[in-house]
């Protein structure tokens, strides 16, 4: 293969900016623009720019590589999608106003797809007949869409992004279990290769569907995802996916339940603070509509109710919070003063704290009334139970009671066995060794191939600007001449050789630009290695900054061309 040709500075479309943006939040966004890297297009829409470009090759490239080593076969599938395979599934309805829906001009529905299970599930189903065929893995590397209510930092929350899907089908759970074991051993080295720190988490499947479920996070304050992970053990989940274990107590010598008037106690806060008791002896009941049915909710008054959990629990079904109205049609629903206890037409669930046995103060459905010693499971039923807290630092591990601590993290990766749900929806079968028909169990495998552009930013970023891995960087080295004619002239003469000895080579040749400012945008934009052509120039000298660690050593153009072709 060639070597690619020296890219000089003074033909490059990157300009570069002394100042973040204005709506910049994150830093990736700040240096992502600033360094000439991308350019928003229009709000959660990004143009990238030939060095964003160049970055967000090498990751498709590493993302290529190590899919191929597992035997992954990839394809490129239609981004714009039919909807009658998500209706089967009851995907679109589920994805709700995040999905991108459009008609042609005959009036059929279609929509720009989030992820591709239905339409690989029924390219397997066309190319695929016996179980001879299987198992396979099949993958792609393409634009995604998701209407964002919110697109926000940059790249890393936008409505159309890059990403790797792949797919597994095997006829058989323990081969399901083998390709996903095969997908999170290649994710491993993914991410090692591309120099970034991550942690494997369990989580949630979502509107994905099945069992087993991971999460790859790299952590980073512009991480829109929480994670909890134990001092103690190997534990590590995100919070959405931290439960707890439902403990029952004895609450036999719990006296009887009684009212006690508390006017003007419409909250947790008033409540606690008039009857001189902590919040936790308190319980908190959070009124819902599920598809239009009142559900509350019961959790220890000290503690916050995770919609997200929430959701996810009753997902398909839309959950709203309740209004005044339905207040006004319900007078046995008291605002600030519900209880559990004698509450007729309402679905109740609660959080596993709230166990058979233990004892609670809350409202009695009276107007300025609580009743203290309610005891559930005495007083009241829970009819499901069901994680819904929002995890806090300090919480028990699930698998050794340490107190869990929390950090935020980006995802940047996110393994599924889906199993037979989507098989199912769609009748995918096979012929079996036996001559009958067999159902095909799948997994869902999604690397975030932009995003892993803002994780690396996020992770490895200093004061001075981007800083990249060398696997990842747009250029092996960034060769920046001072200014005059002689540094120019040497300049282009290194990048050159650099460049036949199989290097990447950035030159910074631009005429009429000062040396402070060719130093500023070199740090800027990131590359590895910096080889400046300055003041020595003439004697034959260069100085090698090392971008990361910002040594610096002076050598002549031969030491300098063995020290970065070693």
């Amino acid at each position: 293969m060639a070597n690619a040709p020296v890219q000089r500075m003074s033909q490059l479309m990157a300009k570069t900016l002394r100042d973040d943006p204005a709506d910049a939040e994150v830093l990736s966004h700040k240096l992502l623009v600033r360094a000439g890297y991308v350019r928003r297009t229009a709000a959660g829409i990004w143009s990238w720019l030939p060095l964003g470009k160049k970055v967000l090759s090498n990751i498709e490239r590493i993302v290529r590589e190590e899919m191929d080593a597992i035997g992954a076969q990839e394809v490129t599938l239609p981004a714009l999608l039919p909807r009658e395979p998500y209706e089967a599934t009851g995907r679109w309805d589920e994805y709700g106003a995040e999905l991108f829906r459009l008609q042609d001009r005959k009036g059929g529905d279609y929509l720009l797809g989030p992820t591709h299970e239905e339409i690989f599930t029924l390219l397997v189903k066309d190319q695929c007949s016996s179980y001879k065929d299987l198992p396979v893995i099949l993958y792609q590397i393409q634009n995604k869409f998701r209407d964002e209510a919110r697109p926000r930092a940059g790249i890393l929350r936008g409505r159309e992004f890059l990403m790797k899907d792949s797919y597994s089908f095997d006829t058989e759970d323990e081969g399901l279990a083998q390709s996903y074991a095969l997908h999170r051993q290649a994710y491993q080295r993914v991410f090692e290769r591309l120099g970034l720190d991550y942690r494997i988490v369990a989580a949630t499947a979502g509107a994905m569907g099945g069992s087993k479920s991971e999460e790859f996070l790299a952590p980073a304050e512009a991480g829109e995802d929480t994670f909890a992970d134990c001092p103690n053990c190997d534990f590590a989940a995100n919070t959405e996916a931290v439960s707890y274990e439902l403990q029952t107590v004895d609450g036999s010598a719990v006296p009887a339940a009684e009212e006690i008037p508390t006017p003007d106690t419409p909250t947790i806060e008033t409540l606690a603070a008039s009857l001189g008791v902590p919040a936790s002896a308190t319980l908190k009941n959070l009124l819902l509509k599920v598809d239009g049915e009142i559900v509350a909710v019961g959790v220890p008054g000290d503690r916050e109710v995770d919609m997200g959990k929430v959701e996810e629990h009753f997902a398909p079904a839309t959950v709203e919070m309740v209004t005044e109205t339905d207040f006004a049609e319900r007078a046995d629903l008291v605002r600030g003063y519900v209880g559990p206890q004698g509450l007729e037409k309402v679905r109740y669930v609660a959080d596993p704290r709230v166990a058979p046995g233990t004892a609670w103060i809350t409202g009695a459905n009276k107007d300025g009334t609580h009743a203290k010693n309610v005891v559930a499971g005495r007083d009241f039923e829970v009819e499901e139970y069901v994680d819904v807290v929002v995890v806090l630092e300090g919480d028990p591990c699930p698998n050794c009671g340490t107190g869990l601590k929390l950090d935020r993290a980006i995802e940047i990766g996110h393994i599924f066995q889906l199993g037979r749900k989507y098989a199912d929806a769609l009748k995918l079968d096979v012929l079996g060794q036996n001559g009958k028909p067999v159902r095909v169990t799948m997994g869902s495998y999604g690397i975030g191939v932009s995003r892993a552009v803002a994780a690396l930013a996020e992770q490895t970023a200093d004061e001075k600007g981007l800083c990249w891995p060398a696997e990842v960087a747009p250029a092996d080295v960034h060769v920046v001449a001072a200014g005059k004619a002689l540094q120019t002239e040497l300049a282009l003469e290194v990048s050159e050789k650099l460049s036949a000895a199989g290097l990447r080579v950035m030159v910074d040749d631009r005429a009429g630009v000062s040396p402070g400012v060719k130093f500023t945008d070199a740090e800027l934009m990131g590359v590895p290695k910096i080889l400046v052509a300055g003041r020595r120039a003439a004697e034959g000298v260069v100085e090698l900054k090392d971008r990361r660690t910002g040594e610096r050593e002076e050598l002549t153009v031969d030491e300098a061309l063995a020290r970065l072709t070693d």
